[in-house]
């Protein structure tokens, strides 16, 4: 059973039927193996990239697409209503921006086309640390310029698929913080090429969580990148990983509309055909109302997507919506999934029925990328005017 077309129609109809087509490929019985071998869905990723649906914002001068975020928002969002889950290959829509905005045109001659054909993968964005959190103007991982390189050590965790990434965009401080104007001063942006590095003097450790997310812990020491890896100008890092913010909330926040159709569309089927007491356990208000309540927050948090998403393809700086979408769209598809492990109740809990996993899955978005926490208090502060609340 599918959820009632919207009285809008969808974005790029094609593209949405082609990746649904992709995905029916890769069934449950598929991430299930996945999640349970804490496996990276390589052939998914690899289906994915043939097709040429990871390099849909490259431009086509560089061997891509070249096209408007909202391609992107529709790819990842029928991934994750399909059941499955961009997780694994969402970063290189995002992080490649940072390449393509601030990079030179000898870098993205090199790079881009080799991304765009897969030969080459940008999956890494190493920014996050275990002593600065989400205080990223405090990382300590420093790049010290030594002649033609520079030389990097520090430590970076929550660097998700860095074990099946060729690049990756990383943020380190070339000035320290006490000799900088400002806190967000001195931050520079590298590209590193970790097939050189790798087991050298960059170290990964895997790290186990609650769903299968790739993710790790990143150590380097004394690692060497060519001074003409540095991307855009030096000390200005920051400003560039801010730039690329906008469209990484709004793509994870099409990730979670795609849950949250997923767990209603889910959660109907099963009331329509589950039958207690003689009669559907669907014609129970009790049941029934939860589900239209998740429907209605879905539908809610999907226009202020929608409204992200036009903005940002108009070629303006849709903070506000972008933070919104990002967070009512998490809320929405967490929302939907109690509801589904509810209507589903022991059933919700077992294996094969997916929701359990996707439930697991789509918690994450509550976290990260940015926490409800920092969006509401950009909206504090940015939108309503208030006093810097931390």
């Amino acid at each position: 059973m599918s959820i009632k077309p919207p009285t809008y129609s969808l974005d790029h109809p094609e593209i949405r039927e082609s990746v649904s087509r992709l995905c029916a490929d890769f069934p449950g019985e598929y991430w299930r193996r996945c999640d349970r071998e804490q496996a990276y869905p390589s052939e998914f990723v690899q289906a994915l990239t043939a097709a040429g649906f990871l390099s849909a914002l490259i431009p086509e001068q560089y061997e891509g697409s070249g096209l408007p975020l909202s391609a992107g928002a529709a790819i990842l969002e029928e991934i994750h209503r399909s059941g499955g889950n961009a997780g694994a290959c969402h970063a290189q829509m995002y992080t490649m921006g940072t390449l393509l905005r601030h990079g030179s045109e000898t870098q993205k001659e090199t790079y881009l086309p080799a991304i765009a054909r897969g030969e080459l993968r940008l999956q890494a964005f190493g920014v996050t640390e275990p002593t600065s959190g989400t205080d990223t103007s405090s990382l300590r991982t420093t790049a010290r310029l030594d002649g033609d390189h520079f030389v990097v050590n520090g430590q970076k965790i929550w660097t998700s698929r860095s074990e099946y990434s060729d690049l990756m965009i990383l943020l380190c401080r070339t000035t320290p913080q006490d000799k900088s104007q400002k806190k967000t001063d001195g931050l520079s942006v590298l590209l590193v090429d970790m097939r050189e590095a790798r087991d050298k003097t960059l170290t990964i450790r895997p790290i186990r969580t609650m769903m299968n997310h790739a993710t790790t812990e990143i150590f380097f020491d004394d690692m060497r990148v060519p001074a003409h890896h540095l991307i855009g100008e030096e000390g200005k890092g920051f400003r560039y990983i801010l730039s690329g913010m906008n469209a990484e909330r709004i793509l994870i926040a099409a990730e979670c509309i795609g849950d949250a159709k997923w767990f209603i569309e889910k959660a109907t089927a099963y009331a329509a055909e589950r039958s207690v007491f003689g009669r559907p356990i669907g014609q129970n208000q009790g049941v029934q109302f939860p589900i239209a309540r998740a429907y209605a927050q879905m539908r809610a948090a999907e226009l202020v997507l929608r409204e992200a998403i036009q903005l940002y393809d108009a070629g303006e700086n849709p903070g506000e919506e972008a933070n919104l979408a990002k967070m009512l769209a998490a809320e929405a598809s967490w929302a939907a999934a109690e509801m589904c492990v509810q209507t589903h109740g022991g059933f919700g809990f077992a294996e094969e029925y997916d929701v359990e996993r996707k439930f697991r899955e789509t918690r994450l978005y509550q976290v990260a990328p940015i926490s409800t926490n920092l969006i509401l208090s950009y909206v504090g502060e940015h939108v309503l005017g208030l006093p810097r609340s931390y």
